[in-house]
């Protein structure tokens, strides 16, 4: 039974904090944090089970506050269940430079915060990765050591974004009942009344997903508390609609957009105080509702105490192994396997589309890896990421390794950075590579929080041929390798998809591995295990001599650059060939390595089936490109090439012509 009056006071700590901290920075959104916080109260009072002297414990619960405009209710919150990383200091410096409070919440900032937030509607598919990441777990280690819930805070904006429908259709359809989604139904946004734009019916709308959805209520602790009772023994995930004021205990401002994103001015803030009955100064708590708060915190200690004890009586192998997923560390087995599988490959000099090449690899990566997760947009046949090892997840049957995400990108790459949040897991997913554009704002994410998320984009070029111009990328090379913290990979054969692989699993962040439809042949045959790619560009054939030109390639076009350079030998022009499998790598490599690979032959050329944007970097503005300069057409692959002057004669033809021989 759930003390009303009790928690009155508690939330009003949580608003006046938030309206503070908005004041002192003359920035920020108070009405969410006031509207929501009679909500979070009841949840963290009475239902979610956190440790704040162990923000890290790996059967927490997790808290996604989707709606992330209203990040001083999160920090307020952890303030006063007594997380270390939230002191009041943090809280005056709310919105400034170096603050662990930052205007969203942004992981890595401080302990507790478990996903970065602001793009609307991410959250609350990223929440939908981790409760899928959870129940995967759980079915693996059961629910002694993993059964934990995931609650999301998620406003109206939350639920309009394209991106939540994906990730409610997923998450229902997959029947993950141990997430709760509370949505602030204030019915304000930043123009006004939601009304505007807003008409559906947002119960209908969840249930007709498969979900279970009610609305209560969300200033009446008793409702708030029978209805996360009711979520936490449904066999369907939970919409829970709260219907909140916005501001609330604001006299002139409640209920108005003036209160969603901007502080309330002197005035105001004094009116409110006097509402809510408010008498303590700024940024000072009350020692009794200070005391309620800390009580409160301590409330899961119990339970991280049993399973401690759970845990501590493990198989140690098994529990050795859950603690190296869970600190992200592969096995030791792992490099020199990939070693032996690089020699192997060169050895056998296969010709095959790298993203088959990819599968091949993928075979050897999951058998030594039980922590990888793959899945695809609805393309696994053509995208290769499902191999004999992965069975495949379905509804209420977690035991699987392979996820059918339909035909969701956005909310698949979201989702997979959810599970690599919920930690243990390393997931993977294919597209074509055209179809990153609706990845992009979760893969952004992923570099922002440096997480270890592996995209397989395929289809790289006007190489897949007669589906034309519209799944022909040729400006996204250079959109993803403008992402900071994003290592894009584009191999010219099995071997260097090998090295990637091995890359995008010991690289501390996202990766994206360009893969080709078309066959291509064994280039990288220098004898030994290295990961020549690591560096993200060598030399792939080096002439006798002083070279005359240097041809620079990714992926398919390395074949192309080979070809020629055997030609302009034969004619009397010395010339290397670099592979650059990474502009993301090799620019990140040392001066010296660069200088020696990109060389002083007088002539350099860049070839990619792609836009020339970015080469610059490496070719300069006087060398020559050869690549698309719009978009591609429909037809045979090879037919596209010689249409587009993608090919060893233009390659030789322009060397020729800058050399004047």
């Amino acid at each position: 039974m759930v003390d009303a009056e009790k928690l009155k006071p508690m939330a009003n700590a949580i608003r006046m904090l938030a309206v503070d901290a908005v004041e002192a920075a003359n920035s920020g959104h108070p009405g969410l944090p006031m509207g929501a916080a009679d909500i979070v109260t009841t949840l963290f009072v009475h239902h979610i089970n956190v440790d704040p002297a162990h923000p890290e414990w790996p059967n927490r619960d997790r808290f996604v506050l989707s709606a992330g405009h209203g990040s001083m209710l999160l920090y307020a919150l952890y303030h006063l269940l007594g997380f270390e990383d939230f002191p009041i200091d943090e809280l005056k410096r709310f919105r400034q430079l170096g603050s662990r409070t930052a205007g969203h919440p942004e992981y890595g900032h401080g302990r507790g915060i478990e996903t970065t937030t602001g793009p609307l509607g991410q959250g609350l598919a990223t929440a939908v990765g981790m409760a899928l990441g959870e129940r995967i777990l759980n079915a693996e280690y059961g629910d002694d050591i993993v059964d934990h819930r995931t609650f999301v805070l998620a406003s109206d904006g939350d639920l309009m974004e394209g991106i939540s429908h994906e990730a409610i259709s997923l998450a229902g359809h997959l029947k993950l009942n141990k997430l709760t989604v509370i949505f602030d139904d204030n019915g304000i946004s930043i123009d006004g009344p939601t009304s505007l734009s807003e008409s559906g019916d947002v119960i209908q709308r969840f249930e007709a997903a498969g979900w279970a959805a009610e609305r209560i209520d969300g200033h009446d602790a008793a409702a708030i508390d029978a209805a996360l009772k009711r979520a936490a023994i449904s066999d369907k995930p939970t919409l829970i609609a709260a219907k909140t004021q916005i501001g609330f205990g604001s006299p002139n401002k409640a209920n108005s957009s003036k209160a969603h994103g901007s502080p309330l001015g002197a005035a105001e803030v004094a009116a409110t105080r006097e509402a809510l009955g408010w008498t303590a100064a700024p940024f000072e708590v009350p020692e009794e509702i200070r005391d309620s708060w800390r009580i409160a915190g301590l409330r899961a200690a119990q339970s991280h105490r049993e399973w401690r004890q759970h845990f501590d009586a493990m198989d140690a192998e098994e529990r050795a192994t859950f603690e190296r997923r869970k600190r992200g560390d592969l096995p030791g087995e792992f490099a020199p396997a990939m070693a032996a599988l690089r020699e192997q490959l060169k050895e056998e000099r296969p010709a095959l589309a790298t993203r088959k090449s990819s599968e091949r690899i993928l075979n050897t990566v999951n058998s030594l890896l039980p922590e990888t997760v793959g899945g695809s947009a609805d393309l696994t046949g053509s995208v290769n990421t499902k191999t004999d090892q992965l069975a495949g997840i379905e509804p209420g049957a977690y035991g699987g390794r392979y996820v059918h995400y339909g035909i969701r990108e956005h909310g698949m790459a979201a989702a997979m950075n959810g599970m690599a949040l919920e930690g243990g897991l390393i997931p993977y997913a294919g597209t074509f590579l055209t179809f990153s554009d609706y990845c992009r704002p979760a893969i952004r994410l992923s570099a922002l929080m440096g997480l270890r998320v592996v995209y397989v984009m395929t289809h790289d070029s006007i190489g897949l041929g007669e589906d034309g111009p519209t799944h022909q990328p040729v400006e996204h090379l250079a959109a993803l390798r403008a992402i900071p913290n994003l290592v894009t990979l584009r191999p010219c054969d099995i071997v260097e998809t090998a090295d990637a692989w091995e890359i995008a699993l010991t690289h501390d962040g996202p990766t994206v591995l360009v893969l080709t439809r078309q066959n291509l042949p064994t280039l990288s045959v220098e004898p030994g295990g290295e990961n020549r790619s690591k560096r993200g560009a060598y030399k792939i054939r080096e002439a006798e001599d002083t070279p005359l030109a240097t041809l620079f390639a990714t992926g398919s076009e390395v074949e192309i650059a080979v070809d020629a350079a055997t030609q302009l030998t034969g004619l009397g022009i010395p010339t290397d060939v670099v592979s650059v499998p990474s502009m993301d790598l090799f620019e990140e490599a040392d001066d010296d390595y660069r200088s020696a690979i990109i060389g002083e032959a007088p002539v350099k050329v860049a070839i990619e089936a792609a836009v020339r944007f970015g080469w610059d970097q490496i070719i300069g503005r006087d060398g020559v490109f050869i690549g698309m300069k719009g978009f591609g057409a429909s037809g045979p692959y090879k037919e596209l090439y010689e249409h587009f002057g993608i090919t060893p004669s233009a390659v030789v033809a322009a060397v020729r012509e800058r050399l004047g021989r």
